[in-house]
């Protein structure tokens, strides 16, 4: 029997659509934050209304290769773009708040360490980008920031517990708890991506073995097609990518799986099978009233979690899952940049009530 879970949504709600159920948060519009998403591979820089009104969206490249200096110059360079397109100056932005990947200091400030930002150890981004703008500046993870993000304008709205993750390059989340983000001592919790699901799996980025997204993530469906195709297994995936192995990505298996191929068939179930244990450990370990699965490998939708959802079934404990709803995060790639806006918004508050 069906649980309370939703699978999957036909399509991602426009920015107008996700701006009409935000009015409830504050009714005035005239507070402008800018938000940045910054990721190992792409920064996404927004003007925000208080509403959640994207007045201007600037996407680039993040120079991660390069150091975190060339990144934090991208991100100001980026919020310049983004300011010109909105037509405001910074002088009319009340602060700026950004999400970045890894481990997040709320405290100092600091980015401590992440894995999809080589060499970055203690990394005062939140000063650094203060310095460049002149304006007040907030630092929140990436995935705490997209959970705040469908808690203000999103699929999350209205609930006082729930937890967000991102299904993508790896694995993120963001814990609610009565409304708000919890984020432990110094500011890291939250890493669900780096529960350990099987402690002889494959290496991980953090330093440990068979973490979550090591076996459920866009990055793990790859590897595992790689080897597969490598050790002669039968498919059409090479054809994706003309013969070139290392060429594939979660994508090429996704369009192989559509296509009929059985073995990204295989592999996509698989993935979701390792999916839906992490999802198991979290419903008996948090209870939530609701869990948001984003990110660009939940677009794949019921070949991914159809399995995902049927495996949590099976390992929760039956109370905590008929408790809970499993939906996909309404903001799309929009949430993080939303969110970190939004966390700007609120910090500003709490210190000028």
């Amino acid at each position: 029997m069906r649980s309370r879970e939703t699978l999957t949504r036909s399509e991602e709600p426009s920015i107008v659509e996700a701006l009409s159920r935000s009015l409830e948060w504050r009714e005035d519009a005239d507070d402008l934050t800018l938000g940045v998403d910054l990721g190992g591979s792409k920064i996404l820089t927004a003007v925000v209304g208080t509403r959640g009104q994207m007045l201007s969206s600037d996407r680039s490249k993040t120079p991660a290769a390069e150091g975190h200096e060339a990144v934090t110059r991208s991100i100001l360079e980026s919020a310049h773009r983004a300011l010109e397109q909105a037509g405001v100056s910074v002088s009319e932005l009340l602060a700026v708040g950004v999400g970045a990947p890894g481990l997040v200091n709320l405290c100092t400030g600091t980015v401590a360490t992440s894995p999809h930002l080589p060499g970055w150890r203690d990394v005062p981004l939140r000063d650094m980008i203060q310095d460049g703008l002149g304006k007040a500046t907030f630092l929140i993870n990436d995935a705490n920031a997209a959970a705040l993000g469908e808690l203000r304008f999103g699929a999350a709205r209205g609930v006082h517990d729930f937890i967000y993750i991102t299904v993508s390059t790896g694995i993120g989340g963001g814990i609610v708890i009565d409304g708000e983000i919890y984020s432990g001592v110094t500011g890291i919790a939250g890493e669900v991506g780096h529960m350990t699901i099987d402690d002889d799996g494959p290496a991980c980025n953090c330093g440990n073995r068979g973490c979550w997204e090591t076996l459920a993530s866009g990055t793990a469906l790859a590897r595992e097609a790689k080897r597969r195709i490598e050790e002669g297994d039968s498919t059409s995936m090479l054809g994706y990518v003309d013969g070139d192995v290392d060429r594939v990505t979660a994508k090429t298996v996704q369009s192989a799986a559509e296509q009929g191929d059985a073995l990204a068939g295989e592999l996509i179930t698989r993935t979701g099978y390792y999916l839906g244990v992490g999802l198991a450990n979290l419903v008996n370990i948090f209870n939530p009233e609701l869990i948001v699965i984003g990110g660009g490998l939940s677009n794949i939708g019921d070949m991914l979690l159809e399995p995902a959802f049927r495996i949590a079934r099976e390992r929760a404990y039956r109370e905590a899952f008929e408790a809970v709803r499993l939906v996909r995060a309404e903001l799309g790639r929009n949430s993080g940049v939303l969110g970190a806006a939004a966390f700007a918004l609120q910090e500003m508050r709490r210190e000028d009530p």
